[in-house]
Order: structure tokens, then C-alpha cells, then sequence
């Protein structure tokens, strides 16, 4: 071996160029090496520092909230690739309306769920993934609302371990380009940070009270859409809500008997794990509604959840009818599982936009519900920051400082 030649002991960090050894060469004897050793020492625990606080972000699933109680905004991590989050979760009537920039989501029943959607027109799904906002299908969440006429044909379906609306919609009222085969809206993301970031969801669709649906996905594109949010008590519910299938679409993660021009709220079974078939779950206890009745100011009725009749289904009016007091419902037979899905649009996932901007300024506080102004009650959801960083850093300088300083 060349005495002169020297070998990096962390080859991962070339341009540092930390420690050199060699096996005929004892120690680097000059004041030059001895002074960049140090310098790369220090410039090494500069780049240790930086990576462990970027690997301490909190995945957006780890974190738990109930619904009166949020934080003003759910993702706080700053000086990230994808910057901020754009919006608030913090929603009620001062939020409400087209200028609102809610990222907190419902999904309970036909006539009562939201979807992910940009603020502004002009950029493709995959583009604008990570800034997605709550338009929902009524007012009473502090979000946009899907305008009337939009929402062309949707099932509602509620099976043992999740709910789920499948349908069709014009897209281009909810701000998403005409043509777009759209993508994935999930709580994960390359970054654990979630699509939206600081998106979350809630039902109150398994007990009658609101709880956040840790695990849920939403497609939308080629003027068709899917949202399913699983029970977070149930077993299995990453596996109903996978999140890996991006390009796959609603017939693949979501297979559903909806279509267009029919509106009808149905229990199901469970349909198998995304990725372990693409069979139909049979429904039954269907219920068909006329749009009318249940979207936009004519709204008369309140849609209940199929085989859930002893709990609330709705978060908003009060003056509304239940289905079960009109005459303005079918209950139809049970469908097939064999019966084949009507939403066979494929969608493809762009990437995640780089950058979030700073959210909008709000009046008011609270939560949809009127509740007084929301605190953080999240669990293990604290960044640890910088000092446990430093501390670490403090660590190795302790335990190579002897070598490179002395």
C-alpha cells in the first residue's frame, strides 16, 4: 500500500474525509491535516445534527385527536422539504365558505362527507397533493362546500371495519383540471407527513360520536372519486385503507357497485385487502335518494347509516328530516359480490408539491361544533427538536473529541 494513501473510515461522508487511517502510515503528523480533521469532524456532526432532527418528525399517523379539541394546525414541522402546511384544522363558521383552507375532513354518511381538493385551480392533483383542502358536501364544518350539481351519482357504504363513498363528480367545480386522472390522498406520504400535510379525518359513523379515522385514502380523478376511512378499533385497518397502491385507482382500493346518476346509501360487507383481489363486497339495505334531497339548499333529509339506526348521522342541521320520517326513499335488494365495479378509472399519483405556503390569516376559533377555542391533546406527538440534537452531538464530540482535538 502507498504510505501516503489514505482511507476514509466513513466512506458514506466522502467529502468530509472525517477520520484517515492507514496501515503503514501510524497518524497524520502535519498541523494542516490535524486542522481539517477537525474541521470535517465538526462539519460531520453538523450534518448528524441536521439528519436526526429531519428523522424526527412525527408521522402524521402517530398522531391522535379528538375532534372539539384541535390544534390550530396539526403539522408544525418547519424548514422541511415540502415547507409548511398550508392550511388549518381549527374550523367552524369564520372559516367556512370558497376562501376556506379547513384540513380537517368528515366522512359519515351519503349526504355528509367531504373530499380532498385544491384551493385554486390551475395545478393537476399530483401536483398539488400536499395543499389539498376539506370541500365538503354541506356547511356546518368550517370548510368549502362541493357546489350543486357537482356530485353526479355516489354510494355510501358502511361494512363491518370501515365507510366509503364512491362516485362521480364534475371536477372541475371542485377546482381540479378537466382530464386529470388525478392520485392518492393518504395520511403517509414519502415523508410520513401525510397528503394533504396536517390532513385529518373524522366519522361519526362507528359509535354516533366523532373519532378520528387514523387510516383512510382518497382517489379522485377522471371525474370519478372513492374515500374510505377505517374503524380505528377494527384489526385491520391499514390493510382496508392501504395506502401503496397510488396508481391503482378506486376499482383496485375501493371496489363499489356506484353509479352514476344514483345516489343510495347501503351496508356491505368488507371487501378483500387492497392487493388481495378486486372482488365487489355484496351490499344490501340500500336506500336510494334524489340529489336533490340530500345536497344543496332543497336538502330535506338526513341520510342514516345503514344498520346504525340507535346513532347520530349528522353533525349539522337540526332541522332536516331523517329518511325515516319521509316517503322519499327505495330500499333495494341485495347486490352480488360478483357484480363487477363501475369505477374502473385508473389514476396516477404525480409528485407531492415541494413547498406549502404560509396559511391565510382567520378570525375566530373553535370547532365546527361551537366549542370553545380547541387545545392539542395529541399523544406522542411532540417534535423533539433541537435539544436532544445537540445533545447527541455533544455525545460524539465527548467520545471522538480525544482523537481529534487533543
Amino acid at each position: 500500500m502507498d504510505a501516503n494513501r489514505l482511507v476514509p473510515v466513513f466512506p458514506f461522508i466522502p467529502s468530509f474525509k472525517l477520520i484517515w487511517l492507514s496501515s503503514e502510515t501510524p497518524a497524520l503528523s502535519s498541523a494542516y491535516g490535524l486542522a481539517m480533521n477537525k474541521l470535517s469532524f465538526v462539519a460531520t456532526l453538523t450534518f448528524l445534527s441536521i439528519s436526526y432532527v429531519a428523522a424526527d418528525v412525527v408521522p402524521l399517523i402517530d398522531k391522535r385527536f379528538t375532534w372539539d379539541k384541535l390544534p390550530y394546525k396539526v403539522d408544525t414541522d418547519v424548514g422541511l422539504e415540502r415547507g409548511e402546511q398550508l392550511g388549518y384544522n381549527q374550523c367552524n363558521t369564520t372559516t367556512e365558505g370558497p376562501a376556506s383552507l379547513c384540513q380537517t375532513s368528515f366522512l359519515n354518511s351519503l349526504d355528509d362527507f367531504c373530499l380532498w381538493a385544491p384551493p385554486n385551480p390551475g395545478k393537476t392533483v399530483g401536483e398539488i397533493e400536499g395543499e389539498m383542502i376539506a370541500w365538503c358536501t354541506r356547511p356546518g364544518h368550517g370548510t368549502r362546500v362541493i357546489p350543486d350539481g357537482a356530485l353526479t351519482g355516489v354510494q355510501f357504504v358502511k361494512s363491518p371495519d370501515y365507510v366509503q363513498v364512491v362516485g362521480f363528480i364534475d371536477q372541475t367545480k371542485i377546482n381540479i383540471p378537466a382530464g386529470d386522472a388525478g392520485g392518492e390522498m393518504d395520511p403517509h406520504g414519502a415523508d410520513n407527513r401525510g397528503n394533504p400535510l396536517g390532513g385529518i379525518l373524522f366519522s361519526n359513523a362507528f359509535t354516533g360520536s366523532f373519532v378520528q379515522a387514523v387510516e383512510w385514502h382518497n382517489f379522485i380523478g377522471n371525474d370519478q372519486f372513492c374515500l374510505k376511512a377505517c374503524d380505528p378499533k377494527g384489526a385491520n385497518a391499514a390493510k382496508y385503507c392501504q395506502h401503496i397502491y397510488d396508481t391503482q385507482g378506486c376499482a383496485f382500493n375501493a371496489p363499489s357497485n356506484a353509479r352514476n346518476n344514483v345516489f343510495e346509501s347501503c351496508a356491505s360487507d368488507n371487501q378483500p385487502f387492497p392487493g388481495e383481489g378486486v372482488a365487489v363486497p355484496a351490499s344490501r339495505e340500500c336506500s336510494t335518494y334524489a340529489s336533490t334531497d340530500i345536497y344543496g339548499a332543497s336538502a330535506t333529509i338526513q341520510a342514516p347509516i345503514p344498520g346504525a339506526s340507535a346513532i347520530s348521522f349528522s353533525s349539522t342541521s337540526t332541522t332536516a328530516k331523517t329518511a325515516s320520517s319521509t316517503t322519499n326513499t327505495t330500499t333495494t335488494t341485495t347486490t352480488s359480490s360478483s357484480t363487477t365495479s363501475t369505477t374502473s378509472t385508473t389514476t396516477t399519483s404525480g409528485t407531492s408539491a415541494t413547498s406549502g405556503s404560509a396559511s391565510a390569516s382567520r378570525s375566530g376559533t373553535g370547532s365546527s361544533s361551537g366549542a370553545p377555542t380547541p387545545s392539542a391533546t395529541e399523544s406522542n406527538a411532540a417534535n423533539i427538536g433541537l435539544i436532544p440534537s445537540f445533545t447527541t452531538v455533544g455525545a460524539l464530540a465527548a467520545i471522538f473529541g480525544v482523537t481529534l482535538f487533543v
